[in-house]
């Protein structure tokens, strides 16, 4: 049983004691049941004061019980973080960067390697290659313009194309009030701007 149960067990059976105690003494009349009542209350209250004492460590204890887990449990973290450091440590032991960065160099260069080998594989041999590009994208324009104009030249059509008729009112002239409204708007716009 938890040390902390029994000790409140011990208590509760202490005080039930102490209280029929009490009870059964002042069921009594006289001097004599009157002082012991007093004194088994006295008893009691000693009795609750050790308790809540007795309490009071416990809850200590068990606080100190918790920290000392939580010292361990940092203790250990602690040493796994060392042991990997080391091992970290020991890893990197055995690169230097500069090797790194010879050995990534290497690499790249045999990558360039291959890609060079590939495209010298792909190209076609013995065909395609002694013509010039540039002659025969001139020449490919050339044959599109011929296509083009021969095109143009072939172009059918109604040999005559009914064109539409001119009207025969004659439009509205422009009014000339608006004009002049516009004139004298510019000419206040020029004096209202010459006060300033």
């Amino acid at each position: 049983m938890d040390p902390q149960l029994e000790t409140l067990a011990l208590g509760v059976s202490v005080s039930l004691f102490s209280s029929s105690f009490i009870f059964n003494s002042l069921g009594h009349h006289g001097p004599f049941s009157k002082s012991t009542a007093l004194q088994a209350l006295k008893r009691k209250k000693r009795y609750e004061k050790q308790l809540a004492q007795i309490d009071g460590t416990l809850s200590t204890i068990e606080f100190q019980r918790e920290a000392l887990e939580n010292a361990n449990t940092n203790t250990e973290v602690l040493k796994n973080m060392g042991y990997a450091a080391k091992a970290m440590k020991a890893a990197h032991d055995n690169m230097d960067i500069d090797k790194v960065d010879e050995l990534m160099q290497d690499i790249a260069d045999q990558q360039e390697l291959a890609e060079e080998i590939s495209t010298a594989i792909s190209k076609p041999v013995g065909f395609g290659e002694e013509f010039d590009e540039d002659e025969l994208m001139a020449e490919l324009e050339e044959l599109e313009q011929e296509e083009l104009d021969k095109n143009l030249l072939e172009i059918s059509g109604p040999e005559t194309v009914p064109l539409p008729n001119v009207p025969s009112i004659t439009l509205p002239s422009k009014p000339t009030k608006k004009k002049e409204e516009e004139e004298d708007d510019m000419k206040e716009l020029e004096n209202w701007a010459g006060s300033i």
